[in-house]
């Protein structure tokens, strides 16, 4: 029944269906008054000196004072035809004019937005006022304070740069009872950059060429901006010259284009490559830098080893410390060489595999061993200092680059050297014998004690078994002693050869230890054996004694026969007279 009646009464004519109620109360609602609080959305009709005129649908305009929409610098920011929010100032009317609040509605709308940004972390975005301690009061609609750990990602040093500009914020604490509001920079920027670095990684790819803009450098490369994400510009990719620092190649603000190295979406790691923007060097470098070229290049480091000389920018050779002279007493690259030093060199070896060029300077003059045959001969007298003292021998160096060694079997004819110490300083001049040469294994034998005669070969041509020789006894031994018979010759004298050989085995039964002749003590020694190829005397005490004995024996045999034959022919005078 309730049905047929409204059916029938949306049929009659002139009654309006519920739709059309709807309508007629929009289009008649501005005539009702405004509830207490409610912000009204106003058209600006017209701008006074001291007025803005307002229509805000109400029975009469309102106006809001010009203060509420100047600027610090004094300007006015609404025109004509502007919709700006205000609340009714209850307080009266002017003059047919309803009296608008502006700054009410706005304070109103700020705090609206500000719990709606705070609650759904939006950015929105702020008027950096001045500074306050501990940070910068921010125009939010209401004025909020941004602690100055809050105003970047980094620490920020001058907090004053801020002042006056328009900076994105987020709302971190806000209590619209107390009126407070705490905002944050840092975080705004923090997701600005993870979105323009997200959706850059989303388009790059290895081995992409992007341009980029150097935002910093440190010691070990360059950080460049390429569209909202930083890549780490190495310093080992920039250049494929020698680079101390990347100051030397890039500056920050400088616009490069650099290749994308490798890339890890996950960590948002992008590696970035300048050098690889230009070709290889090393791809053509045997072409270029064929063996035995003469190169001038510039030393670049020095190390114990060698010297490092660029050639170009990103090729470097090696003159390794064996390479830089002829002589083996080089002691370190330093004493030929210098950082900044122009050098020529010869290339000896190409390696691009490795990256790598042997170089040399000895080369650039000819090889000292390769004439030495043709300066020097076998028994020629040289001079030559004393480079080094080894336990088989001494090395001279005869000129730059040839060394001579003399063995210590050929430092003395006479003397047992243990070491050549005992005859060598190390820098001493001396002059040696060459006793051999051979140029093709770079070898010299030389010889000091071929310098004087051979003390044996003299006392062998001037002495024979039989003769007595006059020697001071020097050391002694179990068997016997030894005997200096001449500078540097020495004959041994057996015990036998000292007593008789009674008297030899009764003292071995004492225990006796001591020389049968007294050290240091000269004597007459009678040659009983001689070695010439040994070098070896025999040598003979008792045999001296037994032939003085039998020459006073005969001596004494020759006077008693002369004093026989005396008397005799006395007595026979004496009978025939």
């Amino acid at each position: 029944m309730a049905n047929e009646l409204e059916d029938r009464r949306k049929d009659m004519p002139g009654t309006p269906a519920e739709a059309d109620y709807e309508h007629l109360m929009e289009d008649y609602s501005h005539f009702a008054p405004p509830v207490e609080g409610e912000i009204l959305a106003g058209h600006v009709l017209k701008v006074t000196e001291k007025e803005v005129i307002v229509d805000v649908g109400l029975k009469s305009e309102g106006l809001v004072p010009i203060e509420q929409f100047k600027l610090p610098d004094g300007s006015v920011r609404v025109a004509p035809g502007d919709v700006v929010d205000v609340m009714v100032d209850h307080r009266g009317e002017v003059e047919g004019y309803i009296l608008l609040s502006h700054e009410r509605a706005a304070r109103i709308r700020a705090w609206d937005n500000l719990e709606k940004a705070f609650r759904e972390n939006l950015l929105i975005s702020g008027r950096v006022l001045g500074r306050i301690k501990g940070g910068l009061m921010v125009d939010v609609g209401v004025k909020a304070f941004m602690p100055g750990s809050q105003a970047d990602s980094h620490p920020v040093h001058n907090l004053d740069a801020l002042i006056g500009q328009d900076i994105p914020v987020k709302v971190v604490k806000l209590n619209r009872r107390r009126g407070n509001v705490v905002v944050s920079r840092k975080l705004a920027v923090e997701d600005e950059s993870s979105a323009r670095k997200h959706a850059a990684l989303d388009v790059l790819e290895e081995g992409s060429v992007v341009t980029g803009t150097v935002k910093n450098l440190t010691d070990y490369g360059a950080f460049v901006d390429i569209g909202g994400v930083d890549g780490l510009l190495h310093v080992s990719d920039m250049s494929h010259g020698r680079i101390n620092h990347p100051s030397e190649v890039v500056h920050v603000g400088d616009q490069i284009t650099v290749k994308v190295l490798k890339l890890d979406r996950e960590r948002g790691r992008i590696s970035l490559g300048l050098k690889q923007m230009a070709p290889d060097p090393w791809e053509t470098i045997a072409e270029r830098y064929p063996a035995s070229q003469r190169v001038i290049g510039r030393v670049v480091s020095i190390t114990d080893y060698g010297a490092f000389v660029e050639l170009e920018p990103g090729v470097e050779g090696l003159i390794h410390i064996s390479e830089m002279t002829w002589s083996r007493r080089m002691k370190h690259p330093s004493k030929v060489v210098k950082v900044g030093d122009q050098v020529e060199a010869v290339v000896l070896e190409v390696k691009p595999s490795d990256r790598r060029i042997s170089l040399g300077i000895k080369q650039l003059e000819a090889d000292p061993w390769t004439t030495v045959d043709a300066r020097y001969s076998v028994g020629s007298v040289v001079e030559g200092r004393v480079r080094k003292l080894t336990d088989f021998g001494a090395f001279i160096e005869i000129e730059e680059g040839i060394d001579g060694l003399v063995h210590i079997s050929d430092l003395s004819w006479t003397k047992r050297v243990k070491h050549p110490s005992e005859m060598l300083k190390k820098g001493q001049v001396v002059q040696a014998v060459i006793l051999q040469i051979e140029a093709a294994n770079r070898r010299l034998s030389l010889g000091i004690k071929q310098l004087q005669p051979d003390a044996w070969e003299s006392f062998f041509r001037a002495h024979q078994v039989g003769d007595v020789v006059k020697g001071r006894v020097t050391r002694a031994s179990s068997f016997g002693v030894f005997v200096e018979v001449a500078q540097g010759v020495e004959g041994l004298c057996h015990n036998s050869e000292i007593r008789p050989q009674m008297d030899r085995r009764r003292e071995r039964d004492k225990g006796a230890e001591e020389a049968l002749l007294p050290i240091g003590e000269e004597f007459e020694f009678k040659v009983i054996r001689i070695s010439e190829a040994e070098k070896k005397i025999g040598l003979s005490y008792r045999a001296v004694a037994a032939d003085e004995e039998r020459m006073r024996l005969e001596d004494y045999q020759r006077r008693a026969a002369a004093a026989t034959m005396t008397i005799e022919e006395a007595i026979h005078l004496k009978n025939q007279g």
